[in-house]
């Protein structure tokens, strides 16, 4: 869901869409930290999430996730199924905004067990021109569940 068909594939359609779409991989900061074991895995997760992000990739987003997903945001308690941004979700997203990458200032994991790590984050938007749109700090909560990490809830400050 979210992604149009491709005579390619996915596979074909994400390399369309990474070229099209900076994932800015390289440019997120190297303040990070995650102990090697289950918090580095975590950590996994959450910068696929990211990578996504900037590529629009819906389906990449969802495969970062657990659902239902959980989204504590402006006031609000957001409980999230799969496929449930809608098709346009970028197109809404970014004609509110302005928004063209988001970046991590910084994934610290802060608390963690084998099946469970929380992550402070703190992720900056920004516009096509490179200006900031806004920093924003977050609490997300990463689970083991049936063998695959996944983003299970987020809190942030973001709107």
């Amino acid at each position: 869901m979210g992604q149009p068909a491709s005579p390619w594939g996915i596979e074909g359609y994400r390399r369309v869409v990474d070229f099209v779409y900076s994932d800015h991989a390289d440019e997120h900061s190297d303040d990070i930290v995650a102990a090697p074991g289950p918090e580095a895995a975590a950590l996994g997760v959450v910068n696929a999430f990211q990578d996504a992000w900037n590529r629009r990739d819906l389906v990449g987003m969802d495969a970062a996730f657990h659902f239902p997903h959980v989204r504590i945001a402006s006031g609000r308690v957001q409980v999230m199924e799969q496929g449930s941004r809608g098709d346009d979700f970028f197109e809404r997203f970014i004609a509110q905004t302005g928004w063209d990458y988001s970046l991590w200032d910084y994934r610290r994991a802060v608390q963690s067990t084998n099946d469970k790590v929380h992550f402070a984050v703190q992720f900056s938007r920004y516009r096509s021109d490179g200006t900031l749109i806004g920093r924003y700090p977050s609490m997300w909560i990463v689970a083991l569940i049936d063998g695959r990490w996944g983003v299970q809830a987020r809190s942030s400050f973001a709107p």
